[in-house]
């Protein structure tokens, strides 16, 4: 991008240790603006769980209706130990994901060197895949209900809502991105075709046919438990997976565990026309909260894959590169409190190693 380029960020710390990481998140961003010469003017909204027990406000419209001005949103962590869960989850999280069209989850899988995976003689090279997830539709659009709640005949009603605009978007997202990132060229439609017989019956179907507009791409099929299976048995045979909602929120986490942790998994979600929202993919995390002991590092990798969706793309491998020398030389592990630095000083490495690029 040109030199001198100017960002209006909108920044939501969230609840627990959600602030604590999106400071050093944060940090990286200013140290890397000041390398590669653009401007980032930040705006932070307090929407989360302690805004909710004072207020009851959750997603005021007026804040709904900034937040889709912005060039991006960076988001720390929301999840409060004091709000009832799923009230938070269902009025912000999928709200604003709904509410800003960001059809698309974005989760790189990445393992770094000097990561540890749990995975048997698995190396950085191996480990190196990306789930697209369809983010608006399927069992997380809310529709269903319950019948005779409350008594021994109670039903509960979830249904799976899959619209062919919907999935065709996220299939030619995912080819789009596939081709982009041009690795291994082979993307994976992970579903469950022998049970699901509508909603996959559909995928697979959009799946064959907008495959025919990529001949460079390569593809296969596999159902979400072989899926899993082979996450863990050979995650070199992945390139590019492309699912639905819930079963890309289930593998995403599986992902994270092979790539060392909650600790170092970013995650975005992409409105590829309008405002994209990024954030680290771990919870809030309360136990921690003020301890100055969390890893922010996937608050950072958050920062580098926003940076990149902006195509400020040196920006963003500048930001990767430093969070590779930090697993690398600095830390003894990704968990919390168990590092041998603090928050603030795995942000202040980061952000030494940007400057000293």
């Amino acid at each position: 991008m040109a030199q001198g380029k100017a960002y209006r960020i909108a920044v939501i710390p969230g609840d627990g240790t959600g602030p604590e990481v999106v400071r050093e998140g944060l940090k990286a961003l200013d140290a890397v603006a000041a390398v590669k010469g653009f401007k980032v003017e930040k705006v932070h909204y307090d929407l989360g769980g302690e805004r909710y027990l004072k207020t009851g406000d959750i997603l005021p419209q007026g804040v709904l209706d900034e937040l889709r001005t912005f060039d991006a949103i960076l988001l720390g962590a929301i999840g409060h130990p004091d709000v009832k869960p799923g009230i938070l989850e269902k009025g912000l999280l999928l709200e604003l994901r709904f509410q800003l069209d960001q059809y698309i989850n974005l989760r790189p899988v990445i393992l770094y060197p000097g990561v540890e995976t749990p995975l048997k003689d698995k190396r950085p090279e191996d480990i190196d895949f990306v789930v697209v997830r369809e983010n608006t539709e399927g069992l997380y659009a809310g529709s269903g209900g319950f019948l005779r709640k409350g008594t021994p005949h109670e039903v509960a009603i979830q249904e799976s809502i899959n619209t062919r605009v919907g999935v065709e978007r996220c299939i030619r997202f995912a080819f789009d991105f596939c081709r982009r990132r041009n690795a291994g060229k082979k993307l994976t439609l992970c579903g469950k075709t022998n049970v699901l017989t509508y909603a996959f019956d559909l995928w697979q179907r959009v799946f064959n046919e907008v495959a025919g507009e990529y001949p460079d791409i390569g593809t296969d099929y596999a159902h979400v438990d072989a899926t899993c299976m082979w996450m863990v048995k050979n995650p070199e045979w992945f390139d590019v997976i492309v699912t639905d909602n819930m079963f890309g929120d289930i593998i995403t986490d599986l992902g994270a565990m092979i790539q060392g942790g909650m600790g170092i998994a970013a995650g975005g979600n992409i409105n590829p026309s309008g405002v994209s929202m990024f954030e680290p993919i771990g919870g809030s995390a309360p136990k921690y909260t003020g301890q100055n002991v969390i890893n922010p590092l996937a608050a950072v990798a958050a920062v580098q894959m926003m940076l990149d969706h902006l195509e400020e793309r040196p920006a963003a491998a500048l930001i990767e590169k430093a969070i590779k020398k930090v697993v690398a030389r600095d830390i003894k592990s990704l968990s919390a409190g168990r590092m041998g630095r603090s928050t603030s000083e795995v942000g202040d490495l980061v952000a030494e190693y940007i400057a000293g690029a």
